[in-house]
C-alpha cells in the first residue's frame, strides 16, 4: 500500500508537462502533472484519457471547443478524439490512462 500526497508530490517535480508515473489500479496508470501556464500541444490517444484537476485551473480544447475544469473536476477524453491544454491551464494534474 502506498499514501501519496498529490499535491506535495506535484511540487517535487522538477520539470512542468513531463508526468511521473505514480501506480497502477488493474490497466490503468496513473500519471502526475505539474501545470505551470503554458500550452500543451494537441494529441489523441488509442483509448479514453482521465483528466482530473486536484488543483487549479485547466483550460481543456477538446476537438475544437474550450472546456474549463477546475479543482475537483475530471474530464474523460474519448479515444480518438484530439485535444490540447491552452495557455493560462496551472496546478496539478491526475493522469488516467493505459
Amino acid at each position: 500500500m502506498a499514501h501519496i500526497k498529490l499535491i506535495e508530490a506535484a511540487q517535487e517535480l522538477s520539470q512542468t508537462w513531463t508526468s511521473k508515473l505514480i501506480g497502477t489500479v488493474g490497466a490503468a496508470k496513473l500519471k502526475l502533472v505539474r501545470m505551470d501556464g503554458t500550452a500543451y500541444p494537441e494529441e489523441s490517444h488509442d483509448t479514453t484519457e482521465g483528466l482530473l484537476v486536484l488543483d487549479g485551473q485547466m483550460m481543456l480544447n477538446v476537438d475544437g471547443r474550450l472546456i474549463p475544469v477546475g479543482s475537483g473536476e475530471m474530464y474523460l477524453v474519448p479515444a480518438g478524439v484530439p485535444h490540447r491544454v491552452e495557455a493560462g491551464s496551472h496546478g496539478v494534474l491526475l493522469i488516467f490512462d493505459v
